[in-house]
C-alpha cells in the first residue's frame, strides 16, 4: 500500500484528482468505480474543472459506483444516483448512459445485484476503485460484523452508520435501514484502488490498516490482501501515524 499524507483536504482533493486524470489520460476508456459521500467532493469538483478546461475528456469513460440506499427513489435529493448527478455527472461530458448506481427502486434487491455484479464483469472489471472509509471502518456499505459477503448484495445499516448519514437528512428516521452494495470480493478484483481518508474522527479505523491483523470488525483491513492500493490521507486523518 502506497501511502500520501496531505496537509489539508485540500491537498488531498487535489492529489486524488491528479491520480483519477493520469487514469482518464492513460485509458480514456477506464472503467471506474466510484464513491459518494463528503469526501470525493473536493476531487470531483477538480475533475470537472479539468474537463471544463479541456484538459481531461470523459466521453468513453464507464462508470459503476459502490452502492445505493434501498429502497430510494432516483429523484430522492438524498439518493446516490442524485448525488452523483449534481456533483459530478452533469458537469463532465460523460455519456449518462454509461453511469451504473444500484437500483434503489428495484422490486427484487437480489435479483439487482446479481445484476449488478454481472454488469461490472461483462464490462471487463473495473480498473480503478475509489473508496472512502467510515468511521467504524466500513467500504461501501460493508459494514463490520462476523462474515463478510463476498459480492454485490443488500444489507443492513448499523446505527453508527445511519447517525453518520442522518446529518444529510430531514431526520434520523428517514435515513433508509438498507443499501444496496458492492461486496469486499467485488472491491478487491479493482485492478488499482484509490482509498481517501479524512478527518480526525476516521484515525483510528485508518490506524487498524497499518496493522498485520485482518478483522472483520473492520473491513477496511481487508484491503490489505490487495497489491495495488493507493491511500490519500489528510493530517486530521492520520495524525501522529501507526503507534511504534
Amino acid at each position: 500500500m502506497r501511502v500520501i499524507v496531505c496537509e489539508n483536504y485540500e491537498e488531498l482533493s487535489a492529489q486524488a484528482a491528479k491520480i483519477m486524470a493520469s487514469q482518464i489520460i492513460l485509458k480514456p476508456n477506464s472503467i471506474l468505480g466510484l464513491a459518494t459521500g463528503s469526501t470525493p467532493v473536493g476531487m470531483y469538483n477538480r475533475l470537472a474543472e479539468m474537463n471544463q478546461n479541456g484538459d481531461l475528456d470523459f466521453s468513453k469513460v464507464i462508470t459503476f459506483n459502490l452502492d445505493e440506499y434501498y429502497p430510494i427513489e432516483k429523484t430522492n435529493c438524498q439518493s446516490y444516483r442524485y448525488f452523483m448527478n449534481e456533483n459530478l455527472f452533469s458537469k463532465i461530458n460523460i455519456d449518462i448512459n454509461n453511469t451504473h448506481v444500484p437500483n434503489g427502486e428495484a422490486a427484487d434487491p437480489m435479483v439487482e445485484c446479481a445484476r449488478y455484479e454481472r454488469a461490472i464483469a461483462d464490462c471487463g472489471g473495473i480498473d480503478l476503485q475509489l473508496l472512502g472509509i467510515g468511521q467504524n471502518g466500513h467500504i461501501g456499505f460493508n459494514e463490520p460484523g462476523e462474515t463478510l459477503s463476498s459480492v454485490t448484495h443488500i444489507t443492513d445499516l448499523t446505527e453508527n452508520t445511519i447517525k453518520a448519514n442522518s446529518r444529510f437528512f430531514d431526520k434520523i428516521e428517514d435515513v433508509p435501514k438498507k443499501a444496496l452494495t458492492m461486496g469486499i470480493g467485488s472491491i478487491l478484483k479493482a485492478k488499482k484502488i484509490l482509498l481517501l481518508v479524512s478527518g480526525q474522527n476516521k484515525h483510528d479505523a485508518l490506524m487498524d490498516l497499518f496493522t498485520p491483523e485482518i478483522k472483520t470488525n473492520n473491513p477496511a483491513t481487508l484491503l490489505k490482501v490487495h497489491p495495488d492500493v493507493i491511500l490519500i490521507c489528510d493530517r486530521a486523518a492520520y495524525g501522529d501515524g501507526p503507534a511504534k
